[in-house]
């Protein structure tokens, strides 16, 4: 089951940002209460590997609105 990305705080994203491998993604999911696979971590991680968010696109993620690259997070 995909993560309710609107649950998703600026902390976890900057975790997130931090992990190199799937296994470490999941390892942080587990730790913020979400269950990954290894294909969903994998799939994440290629979302963020590209992903540079300046303080504008955080303020949103972490309020929920807007994720960037046209992904919008719902409330």
């Amino acid at each position: 089951m995909p993560i309710d990305k609107s649950k998703i705080t600026k902390e976890m994203l900057f975790k997130a940002l931090k992990c190199e491998t799937a296994d470490e993604l999941m390892t942080l999911a587990k730790a913020e209460g979400f269950t990954l696979t290894k294909e969903e971590a994998e799939a994440y991680l290629a979302e963020l590997e590209n992903m540079e968010l300046d303080e504008e696109a955080l303020d949103k993620v972490a309020g929920g609105s807007y994720f960037g690259s046209g992904c919008f997070i719902k409330h």
